[in-house]
């Protein structure tokens, strides 16, 4: 049995046209000029706490900006200009992996489990995902803990698991947990920073990724 973890934002689905503007309505709201775009997409992925502090420091309105944020996300997100769609294949591949007996899949991200399960129901995912490791339940990337949760509630251990994900938040994390880190080139983190992380490959499509769980009776 293997155990396939994805991340969220800039992995399954594209969010970065709604957290900067989540991010930009919520220094707004704190009285901050807003980050770069660059600097809004380095620290997807961390949760809020923690992404802000990277931003602000840790002296700066961390707490406020994060509650501004969440207020700005569930707002923007009814706007039909802000949606997070899923990035080409990334449906049909976990669709596939789904109807595997071999395979188990599972979240780890920096989302809240709000978002998480916003994104699940609308994507029809209801009961696909054995485990869902989120902000709410964990310490945040790179800090193996959501990973190490994923595989005990899966039931499988670090050999048998990969960590699918964009950021080198990501890989870090898979490092930390003794699992295999697989990098997608699409994301908000370059190739090299996801080999610097511990990828042990970096994909440029969804089909890539699809081939490195290609089921044994299909080789």
């Amino acid at each position: 049995m293997k155990l396939v973890v994805f991340d969220v934002d800039g992995t399954l689905v594209d969010s970065q046209h709604l957290i900067v503007a989540a991010q930009g309505t919520a220094f707004a709201e704190n009285g901050l000029p807003a980050p770069s775009r660059a600097e809004s997409l380095s620290v997807v992925g961390l949760s809020l706490p923690q992404a802000f502090r990277r931003l602000v420091g840790d002296d700066g309105p961390v707490a406020a900006l994060s509650e501004s944020y969440k207020r700005a996300f569930n707002a923007l997100r009814l706007d039909p200009d802000y949606e997070e769609p899923l990035f080409p294949g990334m449906g049909e591949l976990i669709a596939r992996l789904h109807a595997r007996d071999d395979v188990r899949l599972g979240i780890a991200t920096g989302k809240s489990r709000r978002g998480v399960d916003h994104l699940v129901a609308f994507n029809g995912w209801e009961g696909w995902f054995s485990t869902t490791q989120t902000a709410d339940d964990a310490p945040s990337k790179p800090d193996p803990a959501m990973l190490n949760q994923a595989m005990a509630e899966a039931g499988v251990g670090p050999s048998a698991t990969v960590m699918v994900g964009d950021t080198s938040y990501d890989m870090a994390m898979a490092v930390a947990a003794g699992a295999a880190a697989v990098g997608v080139a699409w994301g908000y983190h370059p190739p090299g920073a996801l080999f610097g992380a511990g990828a042990v490959t970096v994909v440029e499509t969804a089909a890539a990724l699809g081939d490195l769980f290609r089921d044994p009776a299909e080789r």
